[in-house]
């Protein structure tokens, strides 16, 4: 499998975080098994170019990156994170 570009990679995550509804979040694991296509050991080399995609999203203002369900700004994302569409961005 080929590794998507960064620019396939965020239209997956505002697919997704767009899809689940205003308000809720997806996890960057659920966008890298995405682009997977199902291989199952696929996903996980993936996560680093979402992580990466998030925080570049981020920056321009399209979604938020929650760790412990609140926003963080880039400096703090680590660990454990999700993805949310931000409000503005929504509309």
């Amino acid at each position: 499998m080929t590794q998507p570009s960064q620019e396939a990679i965020a239209a997956e995550i505002l697919a997704q975080t767009g899809a689940c509804g205003p308000g809720a979040s997806i996890s960057p694991s659920q966008v890298a098994q995405a682009l997977a296509g199902g291989e199952e050991t696929a996903w996980r080399p993936l996560l680093t170019p979402v992580r990466q995609a998030a925080l570049a999203l981020q920056a321009a203002g399209a979604i938020e990156i929650l760790r412990k369900g609140r926003p963080v700004p880039a400096a703090e994302v680590r660990g454990v994170i999700r993805l949310r569409r931000r409000a503005e961005a929504a509309a």
